[in-house]
């Protein structure tokens, strides 16, 4: 048996170019604020029951306690292994459009006014900031700046 001549995939200059290009884009402080826009996001999403005082429909909040860690969790890789993680930004996407459309899914028509409006604005908060995190990983640097 003969040890393989070819060198290791960590070496490659792919490789060191994606990490190069993701230690660049996690470090500006507006990717940074992004981050932490969106981890606060998905805090006030999973205690938002409590919050707002719609606790009492049980389904929902445990929904929205459910998507928020979700959320939360998803996002907060972001900053710490970013080459690996910005493909799931389009994941954030998603629980954000679910977030909107929660009220009447889960919950039907027995729902209060607080819980809808409270939804369909982290939601639309949530999926504007993962749209932010997806166009990074796209390429394009920061939202707002240059590459």
């Amino acid at each position: 048996m003969t040890a393989p001549t070819s060198p290791r995939i960590e070496t490659h200059p792919d490789i060191l170019a994606l990490r190069a290009h993701s230690e660049e884009t996690t470090t500006t402080p507006a990717a940074q604020a992004v981050e932490a826009l969106a981890l606060l996001c998905g805090v006030y999403l999973a205690a938002s029951p409590w919050i707002v005082g719609f606790n009492a429909s049980t389904n929902l909040a445990i929904n929205n306690l459910i998507v928020g860690i979700a959320f939360a969790c998803l996002v907060g890789g972001f900053g710490s292994a970013y080459e690996r993680t910005h493909a799931m930004s389009w994941a954030a996407v998603g629980l954000a459009l679910w977030t909107i459309v929660s009220p009447w899914v889960v919950a039907g028509h027995a729902f209060a006014t607080r819980a809808v409006v409270s939804n369909v604005v982290i939601g639309a908060l949530c999926c504007l900031i993962a749209l932010a995190c997806a166009r990074m990983g796209l390429g394009g640097g920061t939202p707002g700046g240059r590459h």
